[in-house]
């Protein structure tokens, strides 16, 4: 995730934060991650293995499937931003934003229409208190983590002329819609998307009308 934005969030004074949506205004303008490329064959070669290594993981399998594989490889947990093509591939741990980088790159790849997605979810104190403990002992920021919330970033697909299924790059799993709270239930989500797609009443998810370009509330 972008370290940068993370600072200057973090300056802005609490009473000065967007008051909606309130799951997740202090995230309320923050840009997806997205990985960096030297311009250069070290950050080419890295691209253009993820992009093999997946066609070879799918064989044949349905392209709309997951790309469980990533998480497979990768474990969650803290990263370094700015992060380039050729660093990604050497890591062994990834935080969510370089999860959804590799799998949107993947899917798009695979010729289906794809958008990053970024997630409001609810956790418990000890999750949170966990989670902020490994990051900032890996002196990374945590500005991801807020009171009992986090920030976090996946993918969605278009399945349908306006259907849309959410993937959660970092757990490996689809997002189920009729979701009823609890801990890890999306509570936010945005979806980023040109005017082409999503239509005056937005995308399908389960029930629900997901505008595109905003915060919706779940």
């Amino acid at each position: 995730m972008y370290l940068d934005a993370a600072e200057k969030l973090d300056e802005v004074r609490a009473e000065e934060r967007p008051k909606a949506p309130s799951a997740g205004a202090r995230w309320q303008h923050f840009p997806y991650s997205c990985l960096l490329h030297h311009g250069d064959t070290c950050c080419e070669i890295a691209r253009e293995w993820v992009i093999a290594n997946d066609f070879a993981q799918l064989n044949g399998s349905d392209l709309l499937s997951g790309p469980r594989w990533l998480r497979q490889k990768y474990e969650w947990g803290p990263s370094p931003w700015p992060m380039h093509w050729c660093d990604v591939v050497e890591r062994k741990v990834i935080d969510c934003g370089a999860h959804s980088a590799l799998a949107h790159e993947v899917f798009t790849a695979r010729g289906v229409t794809a958008f990053r997605a970024q997630f409001i979810q609810s956790y418990t104190a000890d999750a949170l208190s966990q989670w902020r403990t490994k990051w900032v002992d890996d002196k990374v920021s945590d500005h991801w983590i807020g009171d009992d919330v986090i920030y976090h970033e996946g993918n969605a697909l278009l399945v349908g002329e306006d259907e849309l299924k959410l993937w959660d790059s970092s757990a490996g799993w689809w997002i189920n819609p009729r979701q009823n709270g609890g801990y890890g239930s999306l509570a936010a989500v945005r979806i980023f998307a040109d005017g082409q797609w999503g239509g005056g009443d937005g995308f399908r998810w389960g029930e629900r009308r997901i505008k595109p370009n905003e915060w919706t509330q779940i």
